[in-house]
């Protein structure tokens, strides 16, 4: 996921307001005890999501894919006073993990935490959103993609995080790679989509930023 030359990475990050001790420890701990740390938002991602949030004052913000927490918190930190979060994951062993950290947080009541899949769980939610993220498996964002569009405000944002697939989309792809497979149809999906407006930005793994018109 490293598409700048790590000095100016480092320069950058050194010039990003810091994150909170509370999300250092949870970027800290994430990295050090949890499978997979890479799905981390991390310092700079959280940052930008925060400050996305932060921009839009969202009174509705929808999740997909949690992990230990870290995106959920930075997301919440623009919410409006009356505002929530619901986020989904699937992963129920790593719920006491993100919710430990939750529980140190002032937002920790602007979080709803919904187990499950979010093929199963997203058609029941009743809500209209201001902001959506999608981070979760990429072999189905275009289907989160369809389940939410309608749930989203005219004007409203929706983020879809690795678009760039640690720059496989770009390179030769082999029939068996499904995943990366997903990513060009999810791009090409939102590219082709007349109900959006999309920019997409090469922050971390990428991150597609869509305005419903």
């Amino acid at each position: 996921m490293d598409f700048l030359p790590s000095n100016i990475s480092a320069y950058a990050e050194a010039f990003t307001a810091p994150e909170s001790e509370l999300l250092y420890q949870l970027n800290r701990n994430t990295r050090a005890h949890i499978m997979a740390p890479r799905m981390l938002s991390g310092h700079m991602q959280g940052r930008f999501l925060s400050m996305i949030s932060w921009m839009i004052r969202p009174r509705r913000i929808l999740e997909i894919g949690t992990y230990t927490g870290y995106s959920a918190l930075c997301l919440a930190e623009g919410l409006t006073d009356d505002g929530l979060l619901i986020t989904i994951d699937h992963n129920e062993e790593l719920e006491d993990f993100a919710r430990s950290y939750w529980r140190q947080s002032p937002l920790q009541d602007k979080l709803d935490f919904r187990i499950g899949l979010a093929v199963d769980i997203l058609p029941t939610l009743n809500e209209t959103f201001d902001l959506v993220f999608i981070d979760a498996d990429k072999r189905n964002n275009s289907i989160y993609f369809d389940l939410i569009i309608e749930k989203v405000r005219p004007g409203g944002f929706i983020l879809a995080d690795n678009v760039l697939w640690s720059g496989k989309v770009v390179e030769p792809v082999k029939p068996s790679d499904l995943d990366t497979m997903s990513v060009l149809a999810f791009n090409q999906k939102v590219q082709d989509d007349s109900r959006v407006e999309n920019v997409l930005l090469p922050v971390r793994d990428g991150i597609m930023v869509m305005r419903k018109r």
